[in-house]
């Protein structure tokens, strides 16, 4: 992929993507996404968060003893892309996908949903704290 198409896709908001037939690609080698020391959960969904979603986000961290600092996302499409980790969570919201190996995985409604599902923000919680207890 030449410089130009790389910049045009990032124009357009578009940070990841993945190629469809590597095998065209030979000299292309396939990316690593080294997670910082600091990341202690991995958020995995495939919605973009609204203010109101991040705001929940944020609470729930908080609850967990976890700052936004400590806490990336990625789309499930991208867990099979990474390298070295020092993860403690995993959580899927709303999504499926393999979890990276020796961190607790959590499973979850997607966050815009869990505003007006107080069973489904219960159900994430007892996750918590059973890997908490």
């Amino acid at each position: 992929m030449q410089q130009r198409d790389i910049q045009i896709l990032q124009e357009m908001g578009l940070t990841s993507w993945q190629i469809r037939k590597p095998d065209c690609f030979p000299a292309l080698s396939q990316p690593v996404i080294d997670l910082p020391e600091s990341c202690q959960l991995l958020f995995v969904t495939t919605d973009i968060l609204n203010e109101h979603d991040a705001w929940l986000f944020g609470n729930i961290l908080r609850s967990m003893k976890l700052t936004p600092a400590q806490a990336l996302t990625l789309p499930p499409h991208a867990l099979a892309d990474l390298g070295e980790h020092h993860l403690t969570w995993c959580w899927f919201a709303g999504c499926e996908g393999v979890a990276p190996s020796d961190c607790h995985v959590l499973h979850s409604a997607a966050l815009s949903q869990m505003h007006h599902r107080p069973a489904d923000k219960k159900a994430l919680w007892q996750q918590i704290c059973a890997f908490n207890g």
